[in-house]
């Protein structure tokens, strides 16, 4: 008896788009929103608090206009402050208080890429969607459902965040403009990663893309917010900044956002009704016929595997330790005689110096994007399990605390290169800016090392998620929201401190001006070795899923 083959349907670029399409696409929608849940309500609380508690801040601190336009005239003169956080148009309390919150532009461009991929092309990868495509759903049901997800989040936290800027007596067509420039960030690369989910069969290589549009992006508009300004209209991160809010406000900026966000999302459908379920519209690359000699163990494959992101992050951060560099010499003319700052730096345990004081602060901040990187890194291990390719492994004679550790190695290793990297970047430049490398580079390689125990805690509680509750693995990026959260809005809503302490980044030393303290380093490497070792034992006595 010859076995019945299963042919699916093809679909013609030139096919009509009938309501049949879009069948179960509330469906998807429901299971999408269930299963962000925990992950798609931080984002937005954070997005939408953050610029508010920025302004409150500001008025806290600077709390005359002298004092708002000097700070205003320190930051224009800074190139390297603006290539990082873009221009300050004036010197009013809304534009000098949501300056450093264009920031958000880029992060919530990260959150709607990270969101759409995932419940895109890593559904495809994984199966599923091969499966639920067999039932009664439409072709762009699940992409659909996507980007309504991603774009409903991010107009909401257009309207919550111009919310509350409305609550601090700001201007409501500024408040209106700044939560418009973030809900179309937002919008811009929900199309972004829409279409690159569309291009290849890999989820990794699909958020390798949009990432990587992301990043000349803001290259772009970093490049040109220093320099001319020309190549910021080239950017959509730029766009954002250009509707300047609170200064004059250009509304017809928002057109080439909205006629951008709208092509892209065509393209997105234009291309999946090109291509079939599973693939991508480039061509995988067929392999060597034999492996290479460093393929023969399981650190080679787990190398394979890490190294473009390990290269990115490395990149990334070197990059912005430039920029921390650059920027730190001029950070007293920014303050001038405000007390109040001084008090703050003072509370949270930095040094009278403020130069070394933002050093050290914005390297914690590099040290949350490395915690970043080694929640990503660790997750590999759960992708494997899902994608099924664990049971081939350890079939023979490896065993999954092997297989486990050669991944562990590098989400442990990998930040403390990238962090290594930007340290001496930022001791470089910082150290040409006032005449004493030798003196310089050894401090700020302290301050970016020292952050290495929070970032393994990272580490150690997405292993512990893997092993204990392997379903609920991906939560370690709650975990990460939430420790971000912590420190962004802790001390700006006067947190108590039990709660400030939750989050490990407050208990690295605040080098390179504060003074060093081994215990606290010591107690959070041992709570993230005590985690990964309960995740790896819980890992090699369950059953695999």
């Amino acid at each position: 008896m010859s076995t019945p083959t299963i042919s699916r349907p093809q679909f013609s670029e030139h096919e009509p788009v009938s309501n049949t399409n879009f069948t179960g696409t509330l469906h998807f929608l429901r299971l999408y929103l269930r299963r962000d849940r925990i992950a798609l309500p931080l984002w937005i609380l954070i997005f939408a608090s953050a610029p508010g508690l920025y302004v409150a801040s500001i008025s806290g601190i600077y709390t005359s206009p002298e004092q708002l336009a000097a700070f205003a005239a320190t930051t224009a003169a800074s190139p390297a402050e603006i290539a990082m956080y873009g221009p300050i148009f004036n010197s009013s309390l809304g534009s000098v208080g949501v300056w450093k919150a264009g920031i958000y532009s880029t992060l919530i461009a990260i959150a709607v890429i990270l969101t759409v991929i995932r419940h895109t092309r890593a559904e495809e990868e994984n199966g599923r969607t091969e499966l639920l495509d067999s039932t009664s759903v439409g072709r762009y049901s699940s992409l659909t459902a996507a980007l309504i997800v991603a774009g409903g989040a991010s107009i909401v936290t257009g309207i919550l965040c111009t919310a509350s800027l409305l609550t601090h007596n700001l201007p409501t067509a500024g408040s209106v403009a700044f939560g418009a420039a973030l809900a179309g960030s937002g919008l811009v690369f929900t199309g972004v990663a829409a279409v690159a989910a569309q291009l290849t069969p890999s989820s990794r290589v699909s958020r390798g893309i949009a990432m990587s549009v992301l990043g000349v992006a803001f290259a772009l508009r970093a490049i040109g917010d220093a320099g001319s300004g020309t190549l910021s209209w080239f950017s959509p991160l730029g766009w954002a900044l250009q509707i300047r809010a609170y200064a004059d406000e250009r509304w017809w900026v928002l057109l080439p956002t909205l006629v951008t966000a709208a092509a892209l999302t065509w393209s997105a459908y234009a291309l999946l009704r090109r291509r079939d379920v599973g693939g991508g519209l480039i061509a995988e690359r067929e392999g060597p016929a034999v492996a290479s000699s460093s393929l023969t163990g399981t650190l080679g494959l787990a190398w394979r595997m890490q190294r473009g992101t390990l290269a990115a992050w490395t990149v990334g951060l070197g990059l912005y330790g430039l920029l921390i560099g650059s920027a730190a010499k001029g950070v007293g003319g920014q303050v001038g005689d405000s007390q109040a700052i001084r008090d703050i730096i003072t509370r949270i345990g930095g040094s009278p110096s403020l130069e070394k004081s933002f050093i050290g602060y914005a390297f914690i901040m590099l040290g949350i994007a490395a915690a970043a990187y080694t929640v990503s890194a660790s997750l590999r291990l759960h992708s494997e399990e899902t994608a099924q390719r664990v049971e081939p492994v350890t079939a023979g004679s490896v065993g999954r605390i092997r297989w486990a550790s050669s991944h562990i190695v590098f989400a442990l290793l990998g930040p403390a290169i990238a962090l290594l990297v930007a340290g001496l970047a930022a001791g470089m430049t910082y150290g040409m800016a006032i005449n004493d490398v030798g003196g310089t580079v050894p401090s700020i390689l302290g301050a970016a090392l020292v952050q290495l125990p929070a970032v393994w805690v990272l580490t150690g509680v997405t292993v512990f998620l893997f092993g204990v509750i392997p379903r609920f693995t991906p939560v370690a990026w709650g975990v990460f929201v939430a420790f971000l959260f912590i420190f962004l809005v802790g001390s700006l809503a006067r947190l108590p401190q039990w709660a400030l302490d939750l989050e490990p980044f407050t208990h690295a030393p605040k080098l390179p001006g504060a003074p060093f303290q081994a215990i606290p380093l010591v107690w959070l490497t041992l709570v993230a070795a005590a985690l990964i070792t309960v995740g790896l034992f819980a890992f090699r006595r369950r059953d695999l899923r």
